[in-house]
């Protein structure tokens, strides 16, 4: 398998495309070359895409496989990724559940892939059809232990390829599991997708070790936050564990210290690059009230601002992109120029106490009156003049 994909791949373009589609592109113009998953909705649009798409790529061996379950296909796209491929797969929340502690191998080995959560209505297999944002601390806290995560949340089927080409370039650059937390609403919604040249779209490729490299003996490694990836079947002398081990790979699970520094460098190359990550689109510049919403609910909220607007009401926006890690900074210095932030949610509130423990103002709370629906303009201007009173 070959470790890019040729230009000629990418669909350059407008294309009136729906959500799930447009993110299996957006994974073929990042260079993935393999997925593995297993069918369920309201993601298996994009297996299909990809299974379509991937063996026929001119110049490149892609692969799709579907597997027996959600937890052999993690399994396979971290072995796809150790040699070398840009590897992805795609479910939905009771999926993404089986697939929680090859989340934690993935983070601890630095296996770097991208997960597509497409989420449904829950908990267990709840309502495939109807769109409910109950996987969001889920992607942040869901495998056990210590651990920094990345997760980007898109609004559009625009940025269901825009974020999935910016979840490969994080996940490669930093050597790690990315989530993309859609939604059914977004995976089944249609509108024009803007595909752009592939030499207009920034792909960005891991580190990978240099021919010779040995970690045992490379000094030079262990100075990196970002180890460089020694790749199996390239004659590399590693050891990969996903016990507690050193810089090396050298497995030591009895002492603390080592945990320690296990633990600290895992987390310490997201923490130390957070302003690289993190991104927001702040548009509450004069507003008195800050709708905060991410997903499909930051398309009602929109609606709810121009509305807002023409009776005179002081409204914007402040959408989180990167839901992990959590943009309390830029969640900080937002409130302190607006007098309230409403969080919109189309859940009972899994982002509202990070958004209070962040804020400096008061911070409110409104869901959908009925779960699974989007946030109705009648009921977002009323909460907005609640509260302006």
């Amino acid at each position: 398998m070959k470790d890019r994909i040729s230009n000629t791949n990418v669909m350059s373009g407008s294309h009136f495309m729906q959500g799930n589609m447009a993110c299996a592109e957006g994974a073929i113009a990042a260079g993935c070359t393999f997925m593995a998953g297993y069918p369920i909705t309201p993601a298996s649009e994009i297996s299909e895409r990809l299974a379509a798409r991937l063996p026929a790529l001119r110049d490149v061996d892609g692969v799709f496989i579907q597997m027996e379950d959600e937890i052999s296909s993690l399994a396979a796209v971290i072995g796809a990724s150790w040699t070398g491929a840009k590897a992805i797969t795609a479910t939905s929340g009771p999926g993404i559940s089986l697939m929680l502690e090859h989340v934690g191998y993935a983070v601890g080995t630095e296996t770097p892939c991208v997960i597509i959560n497409v989420q449904r209505g829950g908990p267990t297999t709840g309502i495939p059809s109807v769109e409910l944002q109950g996987d969001v601390v889920q992607a942040g806290r869901g495998s056990h232990g210590e651990y920094r995560s990345i997760a980007i949340a898109p609004s559009s089927p625009q940025e269901m390829f825009d974020h999935t080409v910016l979840a490969f370039n994080l996940a490669e650059r930093f050597r790690t599991p990315v989530f993309v937390l859609a939604d059914a609403f977004i995976g089944h919604m249609r509108e024009t997708v803007v595909i752009p040249p592939a030499d207009e779209i920034k792909t960005v490729d891991r580190v990978i070790a240099p021919d010779g490299f040995n970690s045992e003996t490379d000094q030079g490694f262990l100075s990196e936050d970002v180890a460089p990836m020694p790749l199996f079947g390239r004659g590399f002398k590693t050891h990969v564990t996903s016990s507690c081990h050193t810089e090396t790979g050298k497995r030591n699970v009895t002492d603390a210290f080592a945990l320690d520094n296990f633990i600290r460098k895992l987390a310490g190359k997201i923490d130390s690059h957070r302003d690289e990550i993190v991104l927001v689109d702040d548009k509450t510049e004069g507003a008195k009230i800050a709708l905060y919403a991410y997903g499909t609910v930051y398309r009602a909220a929109v609606a709810a601002v121009d509305a807002a607007r023409e009776q005179g009401l002081s409204v914007g926006t402040f959408r989180p992109i990167t839901l992990w890690p959590l943009p309390d900074e830029e969640i900080a210095e937002m409130s302190k120029h607006v007098d309230a932030i409403l969080v919109l949610e189309n859940n009972l509130g899994q982002m509202l106490p990070y958004v209070k423990a962040a804020a400096e103002c008061p911070v409110h709370f409104l869901e959908p009156e009925t779960l699974g629906t989007l946030h109705s303009i009648d009921r977002i201007i009323a909460k907005v003049k609640e509260i302006s009173a």
